[in-house]
């Protein structure tokens, strides 16, 4: 199974992005192994809209089976969703930290976006 963190680096230290659509890169966890991997989103950084959406088609096509990040928006919820891509939003400061709160079952399944369309 492999777990998606927004983040703006490339380790298990790296800041947990608040942004789901914006966060300039998903650090690909499996959850089994704990080897991980860089997905850059840095096209979405700057999109006019819909970068909740393409960031949830990269994931989507990358087999994440959930994703843990700040906050997701409705649009970006309902793509994810559709793909039975679970979400977990988390206070997190770093990606190990909301790793390990995945795995000890410590965070709560998102039933509804937290946040509303173009938050920044």
């Amino acid at each position: 199974m492999k777990a998606a963190f927004t983040t703006s680096g490339s380790d298990l230290n790296a800041p947990l992005d608040d942004r789901f659509g914006r966060a300039p890169k998903f650090l690909m966890v499996d959850l089994e192994t704990e080897s991980f991997e860089i997905v850059d989103n840095k096209q979405n950084l700057n999109a006019a809209q819909g970068a909740g959406i393409q960031s949830a088609q990269i994931l989507a096509r990358s087999g994440a089976s959930c994703v843990v990040t700040g906050h997701c928006g409705p649009k970006a919820f309902r793509t994810l969703t559709a793909a039975g891509i679970k979400i977990f939003n988390s206070k997190a400061a770093t990606v190990g930290e909301a790793l390990a709160l995945l795995k000890s079952g410590q965070l709560a399944e998102a039933k509804t976006a937290d946040v509303e369309s173009h938050w920044v």
